[in-house]
C-alpha cells in the first residue's frame, strides 16, 4: 500500500463501537466536502479496515460506453487511472449480475487484472455494486488479507453500506460541479449584462445626443441659409459627441469606470451631466445635495451615476420636460438618488407597478432597476402620462457580501426530463430576469429532492408531468422538509390529478410551456415574494381541470364529438384531419381538449373508458 495513503485508513478498533466511530466520521466527512477523490478514499479505507482486509479498489462504470475505470486504489496491481472493459474483472462480474459477487478465490475472475504470483491471486474477493436510481455507477471490491478468510452475508452488508455512502458522494460531487457551472455562468450572464447595459447607455444615450444636434443643423440651414455659423456650430456640437460616445464604449468595452466620473467625484460629474442635459433638451436643471457628503466605494459611485445618467438620457430623449431635478441625500449607511422631471410621463401599467418584472424591451429601466439590485438596494419609478416622471433608488454604502445571496437574487432550482426546456427555461430568465440566479437543473424527481437537500434554493420550477409519472410525492416531501420553498409548475393541459398534487404541495404558480421570458419572470419572481401567480392561458385549463373525471361526453363541443369519434377507430391524426377538413395541429388540439376533459392520460385509455361506458350502457358513448 502506497505509504502517502496509510493516513486514510483509521487504526483498528474493536467490537461494534468500532462501526459506531466509523459511522460517525464518515457522517464528518461527508459534511460541507464534495472534492471526489478524498471522499472516496476514505470510503474505501473505512470499509478495508471494517472488514478485516488489507487492499480494494472503487471503479466508476459508464455503462453505455461498455467501460469501468479504477477511481481509487488500496493495494498494488489495481492499476489506479486505467480504463477497461466491462468484461473484464471483478468489476464487470457485478455490472452483469446487478449485485454483490462473492467468489472464495479471485482466480475464478474472467478477465481478471492479478497476476498469479500476486498473494491475493488464491484469496476471496467481494464485489459490490454503486448503485443510483437503479443504475450501476460503480463498484466496490475488497480483498482478503489471507486464504483462510471468507466473506459473509454481514461482511456484504456492511460493503453495500459502504457502497450507498460512495453512491451518496458521487452524485453530490456532480450536483456540485453542476452547481459551480451554473454559478459561473450566472456571474459570465452578469458581466455580460453590465457590459450589454453600459454599452445601451453610452451609445444610445450619445446617439440621442447627436440625432438633436444633426436636427438642429438641418433646420439652420433649412430655415436660415444666410447664417451657415449656426449649423457649422450644430455639426461640431455632432462631433464632439461621437468622440466622446467612441471614448465611453471604449472605455466600457475594457471594463474602466465612465469617463463622466474620471478625476472626480459624483457630485461634480452629476453638475456637468445637469448641464448636458440643460444644452440638449434646454430645460431648467438643478441638483440639490443633502446630508454629509463622503467617499463612497468605486463600485457604489459608478452604479449611482449610471442609474442618474440613463435617466437623464430618458429624460433628453423622450421625456419633453421643461424642468428637471436630481438630488442625493446621504443617510448614515447608504446614499438615496432622484431624478424627477415634469415631462410627458410614460404607462407603467404593463409592469404591474414592479420593477423586478419590467419587460426585458425596456432596457433603459430594466438596467436601472438590475444595477440597484446589483447593490442589494432598491429602485422605484412613479410615472403617469402626462404628469412626469420620478425614479427613486436607495443604495447601499457596503456591497452585499459575495459569500451569500443578494436580497434581491433567487437561487432558482430546475427540474425537467426535457434538456431542451431546460436550457430555455436557464436563457429566458438570463435574458429576463437579473434578480434570479439558476443554481443547477436536474432530470428526475429524485434528483429533484436530492438537489433541494443539498443547494436549499429559493424557488423550484418543476415539470409538473415529470414529478407524476416518476414520483409524485417528491413535491410533497420538499414541503415538508422546507414548508417555506416556492414551488412553481410547468404544465400545459392539467389534469385533475395533477391539480390536486399541486394543490396539496402548495405550489404557487403555474406558468405554461409556451409562456415567453417576461410572463416566465413574473411568475417566479412573484412565488419568490410569497405570492401566488398564474399564467393567464392557464387559468381556464386549470378550471376544466378542477371538473377532473367527472366531466363526460356532454361538455365536449360538437367538433371534439366528431375527433373523438374518429379517434375511437384508431383513426390516426392525419386521417381525421383529412376527413374533416382541418389542420392536422387542430386535431391535435382537440385530441389533447378530449384527454384533459375525459381525464385520460392518452389514447389508449379514453378508448379503454369508452369500452367501458359501451360495457355499463350498452351502446358506443359518441
Amino acid at each position: 500500500m502506497p505509504e502517502s495513503r496509510l493516513d486514510l485508513i483509521p487504526p483498528p478498533l474493536q467490537g461494534p463501537q468500532r462501526r459506531l466511530d466509523t459511522v460517525a466520521e464518515l457522517a464528518r466527512d461527508f459534511a460541507g466536502r464534495f472534492d471526489l477523490q478524498p471522499l472516496l478514499e476514505r470510503i474505501l479505507g473505512h470499509a478495508v479496515t471494517l472488514l478485516g482486509c488489507g487492499s480494494g479498489s472503487i471503479s466508476l462504470v459508464n455503462e453505455s460506453h461498455g467501460t469501468y475505470s479504477k477511481k481509487v486504489d488500496f493495494g498494488v496491481g489495481c492499476q489506479e487511472g486505467q480504463t477497461f472493459p466491462l468484461q473484464e474483472g471483478v468489476t464487470g462480474r457485478v455490472v452483469r449480475s446487478r449485485s454483490t459477487v462473492i467468489l472464495r478465490r479471485y482466480s475464478e475472475v474472467d478477465g481478471g487484472h492479478i497476476a498469479p504470483d500476486d498473494p491475493r491471486w488464491n484469496c476471496a474477493v467481494i464485489g459490490v455494486p454503486i448503485l443510483w436510481e437503479e443504475r450501476v455507477i460503480g463498484t466496490c471490491t475488497i480483498f482478503a488479507a489471507d486464504p483462510d478468510r471468507e466473506f459473509t452475508a454481514d461482511d456484504a452488508g456492511l460493503a453495500e453500506l459502504f457502497a450507498s455512502q460512495a453512491a451518496i458522494a458521487l452524485t453530490n460531487s456532480q450536483l456540485h460541479t453542476r452547481a459551480s457551472v451554473r454559478a459561473r455562468e450566472a456571474a459570465i450572464a452578469a458581466e455580460r449584462e453590465r457590459a450589454v447595459r453600459d454599452v445601451h447607455e453610452a451609445v444610445g444615450r450619445s446617439l440621442a445626443a447627436l440625432l438633436l444636434s444633426l436636427d438642429d443643423a438641418e433646420r439652420a440651414v433649412r430655415d436660415d441659409g444666410s447664417e451657415p455659423a449656426v449649423a457649422v456650430r450644430h455639426i461640431g456640437t455632432a462631433r464632439t459627441i461621437a468622440h466622446d460616445a467612441l471614448t465611453e464604449t471604449r472605455r466600457t468595452v475594457l471594463g474602466m469606470g465612465p469617463a463622466s466620473l474620471a478625476g472626480r467625484d459624483l457630485d461634480t460629474a452629476l453638475a456637468a451631466e445637469l448641464s448636458w442635459t440643460e444644452s440638449m433638451s434646454g430645460a431648467q436643471t438643478k441638483l440639490t445635495v443633502m446630508g454629509s457628503p463622503r467617499p463612497l466605494t468605486p463600485e457604489v459611485d459608478h452604479q449611482a451615476f449610471k442609474i442618474i445618467q440613463e435617466a437623464l438620457g430618458n429624460v433628453v430623449a423622450h421625456s419633453r420636460a421643461t424642468a428637471v431635478r436630481v438630488g442625493l441625500v446621504y443617510e448614515p449607511a447608504a446614499i438615496g438618488v432622484l431624478v424627477e422631471d415634469n415631462g410627458c410621463g410614460f404607462d407603467l401599467a404593463a409592469a404591474s407597478g414592479q420593477q423586478q418584472s419590467l419587460p426585458s424591451g425596456c432596457l433603459g429601466l430594466h438596467g436601472m432597476t438590475s444595477r440597484a439590485a446589483h447593490l442589494g438596494g432598491e429602485l422605484q419609478i412613479d410615472t403617469m402620462p402626462g404628469w412626469g416622471t420620478t425614479i427613486r433608488a436607495t443604495l447601499p454604502d457596503q456591497l452585499p457580501s459575495r459569500s451569500g445571496h443578494p436580497p434581491a437574487r433567487w437561487k432558482v432550482l430546475i427540474g425537467t426530463d426535457k434538456p431542451l426546456v431546460g436550457a430555455g427555461l436557464v436563457r429566458l430568465l438570463q435574458l429576463s430576469e437579473p434578480a434570479v440566479q439558476v443554481a443547477a437543473e436536474v432530470g428526475s424527481a429524485a434528483q429533484l429532492e436530492d438537489a433541494h437537500q443539498l443547494l436549499h434554493p429559493d424557488i423550484l420550477v418543476v415539470d409538473l408531468e415529470m414529478v407524476q409519472r416518476e414520483a409524485p410525492d417528491s413535491l410533497l416531501n420538499i414541503r415538508r422538509s422546507d414548508p417555506g420553498a416556492a414551488i412553481v409548475v410547468l404544465t400545459d393541459h392539467p389534469t385533475a390529478a395533477q391539480v390536486q398534487l399541486a394543490r396539496e404541495a402548495g405550489v404557487r404558480g403555474f406558468i405554461s410551456q409556451s409562456a415567453d421570458g417576461e410572463t416566465l419572470a413574473r411568475v417566479i419572481v412573484a412565488a419568490g415574494q410569497g405570492q401566488a401567480l398564474v399564467d393567464g392561458e392557464l387559468f381556464d385549463e386549470l378550471l376544466q381541470s378542477a371538473a377532473g373525471r367527472d366531466a363526460g361526453p356532454d361538455t365536449f363541443t360538437a367538433r371534439e364529438r366528431q375527433v373523438r369519434t374518429m379517434v375511437l377507430k384508431g383513426m390516426a391524426d392525419k386521417q381525421i384531419a383529412r376527413e374533416l377538413l382541418i389542420s392536422v395541429k387542430t386535431v391535435e388540439k382537440h385530441v389533447g381538449s378530449l384527454l384533459r376533459k375525459s381525464g385520460a392520460r392518452n389514447r389508449t385509455m379514453l378508448v379503454s373508458m369508452n369500452l367501458t361506458d359501451q360495457q355499463g350502457s350498452g351502446a358506443l358513448v359518441t
